[in-house]
């Protein structure tokens, strides 16, 4: 991945901070976001003996789960841009017989995977980061055999999601004025205009595109720990990671605001995302 790629920005973000905290976290962050993970996957529909890539693939998990679905006789290639992810998901643990996936540093949006090599491709949360995605796409199909399946989990706006909403609003007052963020640049929320997924899509070449809303409350950790993820993660800990000092002093407007969210199975806030399905045409 050289350092003139079309994504070096992002190469930099998750080979840095970013990245680094993932894998720190990445326990927590898999036990959040394993139920909108599990639901993409539904809708895709893995079957034994499939090859599938896995875009985006951080840490591992959505990757394992596809191997334990195609099992011994189907094949996994999870793809990411980020070295301390990979590192966490090259040394999980895989239970027998499930065959381990093979994890590799590339960017899809730019990578010559060959044609018509897989039968489908996934992505928990991995599609919202390219420079690029009409290319990407395209190039994610070209990948695809002929019918081949699109499938992929990621975020609505961010004003549907409180359980990233409600710890900002907290911290604002502690915060600088943040400038707004443009939704057509790279980010969590680049996808999060259904329009503009099936337009993205169409372009690429899918057929059969369809976009539904997925709800669901995630957590699932106690109150100290959601607060620290918070700190770290999403657009607060975005934000706090330009301005560090500030974290001291909002962290107890944060802690204050998440306890209105415990609940017996700990901390959980509602998520709104967007399942995505599509298909290479048969007859290309």
């Amino acid at each position: 991945m050289p350092p003139s790629s079309p994504n070096s920005e992002q190469m930099d973000y998750w080979n840095a901070s970013a990245g680094q905290t993932w894998a720190q976290f990445y326990e927590q962050l898999d036990r959040q976001l394993s139920p909108l993970g599990s639901e993409a996957l539904r809708a895709l529909a893995p079957r034994t003996g499939e090859c599938i890539v896995d875009i985006g693939c951080g840490c591992g998990q959505s990757s394992l789960d596809l191997a334990r679905r195609v099992g011994p006789h189907g094949s996994v290639v999870g793809i990411d841009i980020s070295s301390p992810m990979l590192a966490i998901a090259r040394q999980r643990e895989l239970p027998p017989p499930t065959v381990r996936p093979a994890f590799r540093q590339l960017d899809a949006q730019s990578e010559d995977f060959g044609r018509s090599v897989f039968d489908a491709a996934f992505s928990r949360f991995g599609v919202m980061f390219f420079s690029e995605p009409v290319i990407a796409f395209t190039n994610i199909r070209a990948a695809l055999k002929p019918g081949g399946r699109l499938g992929f989990v990621c975020w609505r706006a961010l004003h549907e999601n409180p359980w990233m909403t409600t710890p900002l609003d907290a911290a604002l007052p502690f915060l600088p004025s943040l400038p707004p963020p443009d939704p057509m640049e790279p980010g969590p929320f680049a996808l999060a205009d259904a329009t503009r997924i099936r337009s993205i899509l169409d372009r690429a070449g899918f057929e059969s595109i369809a976009v539904r809303p997925f709800d669901a409350r995630i957590g699932e950790t106690d109150l100290e720990e959601t607060l620290r993820l918070s700190l770290k993660v999403g657009p607060l800990g975005a934000a706090l990671r330009g301005h560090p000092e500030c974290a001291d002093r909002a962290a107890g407007a944060v802690r204050e605001a998440l306890s209105h969210f415990v609940t017996p199975n700990g901390v959980l806030m509602a998520a709104a995302v967007w399942i995505v399905l599509a298909r290479n045409a048969t007859n290309r």
